[in-house]
């Protein structure tokens, strides 16, 4: 059973920056697409980046491109979200996922295999 657990949230001032992690275990993580999504209180969760089994690959919501990156580190078995230029509509809780399909670009939850079970991050401006 593969399991995600995220870390590194927290509060921070609008133009701070974040670096979330998401540690995976139980599974073939080198194998795995990995993503990020992120759900506001009273909306709907949304995409918010996502990277390739290998790294070659990363992608964005256009709301955070520029600002955000993502990363892979398949020797340690985890996947980065460095947020700069934060902004309050950044807040939310953030969502680490997992995919057994390895070469396409997932940006729907329900796309994904595995979650986390959320680390919030509020910016405050």
């Amino acid at each position: 059973q593969v399991q995600l657990v995220e870390s590194g949230g927290g509060l921070v001032q609008a133009g701070g920056s974040l670096r979330l992690s998401c540690a995976a275990s139980g599974g073939t993580f080198s194998s795995y697409s990995m993503g990020w999504f992120r759900q506001a209180p009273g909306k709907e969760r949304e995409f918010v980046a996502g990277i390739y089994w290998s790294g070659s690959i990363t992608y964005y919501a256009d709301s955070v491109k520029g600002r955000f990156t993502i990363s892979r580190d398949n020797a340690k078995n985890t996947v980065y979200l460095q947020m700069n230029s934060l902004k309050p509509e950044d807040t939310a809780v953030y969502y680490c996922t997992g995919s057994a399909r390895p070469g396409l670009k997932l940006m729907r939850w329900g796309q994904y295999d595995y979650w986390g079970q959320g680390t919030q991050v509020t910016v405050s401006s």
